[in-house]
């Protein structure tokens, strides 16, 4: 199985794909995840993604199409992958096409999930994590047992850059314009399959899952 994860920022693309990569067996392959490694390594790709992230901005095609066609070439794809962030343009989208013609694997569906912008603000902006050991936390929905401090290390919470209102409002417009048309492109494929967020991730899951089940044509 093959899919991919559409949505705005904040819009629980990381959860749910974890959810689905353990239902499937099928590696979930974040590229927020593989910058954000990158960054707190410190390698070169890393330095370079860091600038855009930190900003808002998206990273540049070249970087992140490189670094997913490596990660697809891996064994643990043989049986199929669950994009989360990427594609993100449609020259992405072209290149991911391409790319599963070479390996003769079409996709599934792509799964894009529908969050209001306003919901967005108040997940996003209400993360704090912890700058030593890494666990996320959020002042509104899963907050530490004492207020400002990680559960784990007594370390004093901190809020990412990418996290603060101004680059939050950003990353959406930003969203909006460069990666929306994705949603258009996947659905003249008949790929595209809507799923609302707006509630409980347990509740979007049941959700996606029977869609998919639909699709596949599992009883």
């Amino acid at each position: 199985m093959q899919l991919i994860l559409l949505g705005p920022p904040g819009s629980g693309k990381g959860t749910l794909a974890a959810d689905l990569e353990q239902l499937y067996e099928i590696p979930h392959i974040s590229t927020g995840d593989i910058f954000r490694r990158n960054i707190r390594e410190k390698t070169a790709l890393g330095q370079e993604a860091e600038t855009y992230i930190d900003s808002g901005a998206l990273v540049p095609d070249a970087l992140t199409i490189t670094m997913v066609a490596d990660r697809l070439e891996q064994d643990d794809c043989k049986r199929g992958f669950l994009l989360d962030g990427f594609p993100r343009t449609i020259v992405q989208a072209d290149a991911l096409a391409r790319l599963n013609a070479l390996q003769d694997k079409p996709l599934t569906a792509v799964l894009n999930l529908i969050v209001r912008d306003e919901t967005i603000l108040k997940r996003l902006s209400g993360r704090r994590m912890c700058p030593r050991c890494g666990r996320g936390y959020n002042i509104h929905s899963q907050k530490p047992r004492a207020a400002g401090i990680c559960d784990d290390c007594q370390v004093t919470l901190v809020q990412r850059a990418d996290d603060k209102e101004e680059t939050i409002l950003k990353r959406l417009q930003t969203y909006k314009e460069q990666t929306e048309p994705l949603i258009a492109y996947y659905r003249e494929r008949g790929l595209l399959i809507d799923a609302d967020n707006e509630g409980t991730i347990e509740a979007c899951f049941q959700t996606v899952r029977q869609l998919l089940d639909d699709r596949l044509g599992r009883a």
